[in-house]
């Protein structure tokens, strides 16, 4: 399979305070296309820099950091690429918060998907053509809402707040899919309509996606690989099917307690399971 996305010693450092932050730390990543791949960590672990630095939103630090988007170049050493905007049309993201304007309809809410291939006069007016209306409607029905396109966002429940903006990520006909803690805000039950929603479309559209959790059943069940971070590094990336809980406690120590994990692990002496979560015995 061909490369799709390319990260080559990717750095990543804030400052606030004073305080020095290593966000993402020497990462290199190549991700196939069509692959379904989990980003794994605890809070803090440097998942959702990794996503916004991948679509651009996040600036590499200097002297580091190559990224590679379907053969062109999107940022590096440093800089954005001048062509980031049309870069940007194959990548389609999808936040933990969805982000949607509570007072307009639906239908407009995912036709802001492709503002950013519009002038501010047709943006500010609205201004949006029938067969921009019409991608609108098919993204909608995609994900199963075509019927809610005139209503006002705010009355959907947040599962179909989720798969409104899942269709605002795929009206402008992405390749990549990015999606940070999609289902991290949403009950079990939304959780399993989404990520199917986004699953099941991966795949009738080739698409990539590239998704981050802390739930690693979920994990395990959607994606077939995963790229593990801690402290902004990657420290494992395989099939999910090879994630233990050993090795999770090994990797995470302390922080396993942020991972979301079930019952179909098998335990070593040195994890115990108290309450919900997991803890390593020091």
């Amino acid at each position: 399979m061909s490369s799709v996305m390319t990260l080559k010693v990717a750095n990543k450092t804030f400052f606030s305070n004073g305080k020095k932050t290593q966000a993402l730390c020497n990462v290199a990543i190549d991700v196939a296309a069509g692959e379904r791949v989990a980003l794994l960590g605890a809070s803090g672990s440097g998942k959702s820099t990794l996503i916004r630095a991948i679509c651009g939103l996040e600036v590499l630090d200097k002297g580091s950091g190559e990224l590679i988007i379907n053969g062109r170049e999107l940022q590096c050493n440093g800089h954005l690429s001048k062509n980031v905007r049309h870069i940007r049309n194959e990548i389609g993201v999808i936040f933990q918060q969805f982000n949607l304007v509570n007072q307009l309809d639906v239908i407009t809410n995912v036709l802001i998907g492709i503002c950013p291939q519009k002038n501010i006069f047709e943006i500010v007016c609205r201004h949006f053509s029938l067969e921009e209306k019409a991608k609108a409607l098919d993204a909608l029905d995609k994900v199963g809402l075509a019927d809610f396109a005139y209503q006002r966002s705010s009355t959907l429940s947040g599962g179909q707040q989720q798969r409104v903006a899942i269709a605002r990520a795929l009206i402008k006909g992405a390749s990549i899919l990015l999606a940070d803690e999609p289902v991290a805000s949403l009950d079990p039950e939304s959780s399993r309509k989404v990520m199917e929603t986004i699953v099941n479309l991966s795949q009738k559209l080739g698409l990539t996606l590239i998704t981050s959790l802390h739930q690693i059943p979920v994990a395990k069940k959607y994606c077939e690989r995963a790229i593990a971070l801690n402290k902004g590094a990657v420290v494992f990336d395989g099939p999910t099917k090879e994630l233990t809980a050993a090795m999770l406690a090994n990797l995470y120590g302390s922080d396993l307690e942020d991972l979301e994990m079930d019952d179909d692990f098998s335990f070593s002496k040195d994890v115990v399971i108290l309450g919900p979560k997991l803890t390593v015995v020091q």
